[in-house]
């Protein structure tokens, strides 16, 4: 492998500092005090699934205690599941001769009765016990006096999980939609989807992964540009222009490393990419290394140093401009804006602008990610990346399956296993399967000094041993937030104006963490909201804001590049394209 030469001074020792104040146990991963607890840790951590049972046990006696100190509740449920079970009663005699609405309505996103057979005598009675039951323990679980919203979050989410096991759609016998197909094709469907469910179980023992539908390279990540740069962290990607003109100011992208950088350049009719080159922007992006056990000791200083820091210089370096507009994804955004506050503390001027895109830099509101991450739930995942060196993908991917469930294990397992449907593969959902490890160091620093501490925000976070505060970021900043993101949910990404001084613009768009951001215009169904507060005028609370900002319909992509396009400059002829190092989109992206 080609690799570039860096900067000394950007390969620095890790500071001491980047663990300071963290209260961290084991500063060191080296110690030998330490060993025998993180080995117990991690081999406990494979028969759980790596769940702290410390974690699920401390907020189940917070529920148990908390609810057997709480008469009023016990009354309160007693009288609710009487009541409850009385309509369901009522309905079960009315149910089985008439065409009657069942007391309980599922949920919007709830779509697992949804089929019109399930309104049919006795589907319709199991569906709603099932619905009932699900209602009372929500309420069980919930405004117990003196539980910790945390463990109430915790014991919700578990309870949900349980019963979502034991859904009547999840079985052949009460499901009327399987047993119709079953009669219809004679039982081969079940067949068809043993089979299938021995196949991936055969796969998966033997470490095998499915090839995918699109790969990148072939069918994904496939707009023409050069590797710039490759450094042991990252490979730096320029796109070649597609305009006899582009602005002054050239673009990097900053992608998150949980996952592969062509979430942005997608089918070239899903590609960002593609588009912000259509429209006369130089486009640098960086592709993540995906990290082995030797890159244990990356921690964000390596991120930020050899990710942000030497990007921004290859391409000052690269393009001959003086200013440069960044943009951040997910991860990518927080890191970037950990990276523009320490410039903007030491007086570097080469940002023009800042664009956040679902990036959370305040972590008090994480949305269901909180879910698994206290301190002692991040303990126990620590002991596991010590003893491998870096989170595994398939503990990633069970983490935000288990956030959606009911679409991504239950519905899917239905649809395969059941009734026999084969998957119809989008590209989005073959980069959702490319996932990628993280090392250690970094993940245990991001968990730490972000979610559980809340640093950066708190102007606590300490780049090259001083902190860094958001308020010293003096660039105009582009904020999106997506309505149904469950990673960073939009409120949490609106704090941005909550803490920096600068001039933001602030885009609420349909969709989801992924979905939402890959809007290409001409979708259907796509809406968002934008308006830009002034650095001087006065904060207003998200509800107000979303109350108060009019409604546009169509993609966001055109009214960011438009608002790009003011930060980026005049139009000239385009840099020169380097030799580059190969092709896009380099080796790190096709590593596994």
């Amino acid at each position: 492998m080609n690799e570039r030469a860096f900067p000394a001074s950007t390969v620095r020792e890790r500071d001491a500092s980047a663990w300071q104040g963290t209260r961290h146990p084991y500063p060191d991963t080296d110690v030998t005090h330490a060993a025998a607890d993180l080995a117990l840790n991690a081999w406990i951590g494979r028969f759980t699934g790596h769940v702290s049972p410390a974690a699920l046990g401390l907020a189940w006696f917070d529920w148990c205690s908390h609810l057997l100190l709480s008469p009023d509740k016990q009354v309160e449920l007693v009288s609710h599941g009487m009541t409850a079970l009385g309509r369901w009663l009522q309905y079960c005699a009315v149910g089985a001769i008439a065409d009657a609405p069942g007391p309980v309505t599922p949920l919007a996103q709830d779509k697992r009765f949804d089929d019109p057979a399930w309104q049919r005598w006795p589907f319709n009675l199991i569906s709603q016990g099932f619905l009932t039951q699900q209602q009372w323990w929500h309420r069980a679980t919930r405004s117990v006096r003196g539980m910790s919203a945390h463990h109430a979050d915790v014991v919700t989410f578990v309870t949900r999980q349980l019963l979502d096991c034991a859904a009547p759609s999840n079985f052949v016998a009460t499901n009327p939609v399987v047993l119709q197909t079953t009669c219809e094709r004679g039982g081969m469907n079940l067949v068809a989807g043993t089979l299938r469910a021995s196949g991936e179980a055969w796969r998966a023992a033997r470490g095998q992964a499915a090839v995918p539908a699109f790969r990148p390279g072939r069918e994904v990540a496939v707009t023409p540009g050069k590797v710039v740069l490759r450094n042991r962290l990252m490979e730096l990607l320029r796109y070649e222009p597609s305009t006899p003109q582009v602005h002054a100011s050239p673009l990097l992208i900053v992608p998150a490393w949980i996952m592969k950088y062509y979430i942005l350049d997608l089918s070239p009719h899903n590609s960002l990419v593609r588009y912000l080159v259509g429209q006369g922007h130089t486009v640098y992006m960086i592709s993540w290394k995906n990290p082995r056990a030797e890159d244990r000791g990356m921690g964000l200083h390596d991120y930020r140093c050899l990710g942000v820091m030497e990007a921004l210089d290859a391409v000052g370096r690269d393009s001959g401009a003086s200013r440069v507009n960044a943009c951040g994804y997910c991860l990518g955004g927080t890191l970037l804006a950990i990276a523009a506050a320490a410039m903007a503390r030491e007086r570097d001027e080469r940002l023009a602008s800042l664009t956040l895109l679902a990036a959370q830099v305040d972590f008090t509101e994480p949305g269901e990610l909180s879910l698994f991450i206290d301190e002692s739930e991040v303990s126990f995942l620590e002991a596991t990346m010590w003893s491998q060196g870096y989170l595994d993908t398939r503990q990633m991917a069970g983490a935000f399956q288990l956030l959606r469930s009911n679409d991504l294990i239950w519905s899917r397992r239905l649809r395969h296993y059941l009734l026999d449907l084969p998957d119809r593969e989008t590209d989005l959902m073959s980069w959702n399967a490319d996932a990628t490890r993280m090392p250690f160091r970094m993940h245990s620093d991001y968990l730490r000094r972000l979610f559980l501490n809340n640093d950066l925000a708190s102007a606590r976070y300490q780049v090259d041993g001083k902190p860094v505060a958001l308020t010293d970021i003096e660039v105009p900043i582009f904020a999106v937030g997506t309505r149904t993101d469950h990673v960073a949910p939009w409120r949490s990404v609106y704090k941005i104006g909550l803490l920096s001084d600068a001039e933001v613009s602030f885009l609420l768009t349909t969709g989801g963490h992924n979905a939402g951001v890959v809007a290409p215009p001409g979708g259907a169904g796509r809406s968002y909201q934008l308006a830009t507060r002034a650095p001087d005028a006065p904060y207003i609370d998200p509800e107000r804001w979303q109350q108060e900002t009019p409604p546009r319909e169509g993609s966001w992509w055109p009214a960011w590049t438009a608002w790009l396009a003011h930060q980026a400059g005049p139009l000239a002829a385009p840099p020169p394209m380097p030799p580059g190092l190969g092709p896009a989109p380099g080796e790190y992206v096709l590593a596994r």
